[in-house]
């Protein structure tokens, strides 16, 4: 039986690569499908094949994605899942020529994509539904290859650890998914690099696969760890440490604004 039979999924970076995997996946499942991408032809390629709906737009402009996915909705009735897997890669590993134009386009995409995209995603989701950030193992560990790439995904990463309790009383679940190096366009001329040193990739199937793992998962505020040959598996923070006051158990947490207190629970400290 089709997993998502009657829902709409709208996936960002459709036109190539994981976006386009999932796409299909999505629609293999059942789902009708809004590809969003800035690349016109093969967006209405990917939307051709799937039997969906194309919608172009540049995700790094907040009116743009926001009129994208009003108009997957008003297309196609509602919105249940969402996938904002839009990205690029940066390439400046060398800070001093790091180029001002070059950062804010990487920060855009990769991390405006996920905010805006989020926010109107939720603004959409009447009846509830599931977002998916498209992030990197760069996002939990350094990556000196592309410093920026590596700020973006902690950013993404950070951002939906923050925003899903927020969500969870609209019925909306968040969370990431973290692949390792995937065969796409993005990793351009480096795949024989990668075969003679019998590195594995992962195929955009492969993660095509775990999106919609977590699609159907119950949690929200998790992240997802996705690497060749293995299952795609919740990745586990540690705490960090809380205050601590000689003598005693320890600090009452500060109140915030609207008078809710913050617990050590919900900000994962280890006392």
């Amino acid at each position: 039986m089709s997993q998502f039979a009657g829902k709409v999924a709208l996936v960002t970076g459709a036109a190539s690569g994981i976006g386009l995997s999932v796409a299909r996946r999505m629609s293999a499942e059942g789902a009708r499908v809004a590809v969003v991408d800035l690349d016109e032809s093969g967006g209405k390629s990917a939307a051709d094949e799937v039997d969906g709906l194309f919608v172009a737009a540049d995700v790094s402009d907040p009116e743009q994605i926001a009129a994208a996915v009003r108009s997957a909705r008003a297309e196609l009735g509602r919105l249940d899942i969402a996938h904002l897997n839009a990205g690029v890669v940066e390439r400046d590993v060398d800070l001093v020529e790091l180029d001002v134009q070059g950062f804010q386009r990487a920060w855009g995409i990769n991390v405006g994509g996920v905010v805006f995209g989020a926010k109107a995603c939720v603004q959409s989701m009447s009846e509830g539904g599931q977002i998916i950030a498209t992030a990197s193992l760069a996002g939990l560990m350094p990556y000196p290859t592309d410093p920026v790439y590596g700020l973006t995904k902690h950013a993404v990463v950070g951002f939906v650890r923050s925003v899903a309790q927020q969500l969870a009383p609209r019925n909306i679940r968040i969370n990431a998914i973290c692949p390792g190096f995937v065969e796409t366009p993005m990793l351009q001329g480096a795949v024989p690099l990668f075969r003679r040193n019998d590195f594995p990739l992962l195929q955009p199937e492969d993660v095509a696969t775990a999106v919609v793992q977590i699609a159907t998962s119950n949690g929200t505020g998790q992240i997802f760890v996705c690497q060749p040959g293995r299952t795609c598996e919740l990745y586990e923070f540690r705490g960090v440490p809380g205050p601590r006051v000689e003598g005693a158990a320890g600090i009452a947490p500060p109140s915030l604004g609207d008078g809710r207190a913050h617990h050590q629970s919900d900000l994962n400290f280890d006392t």
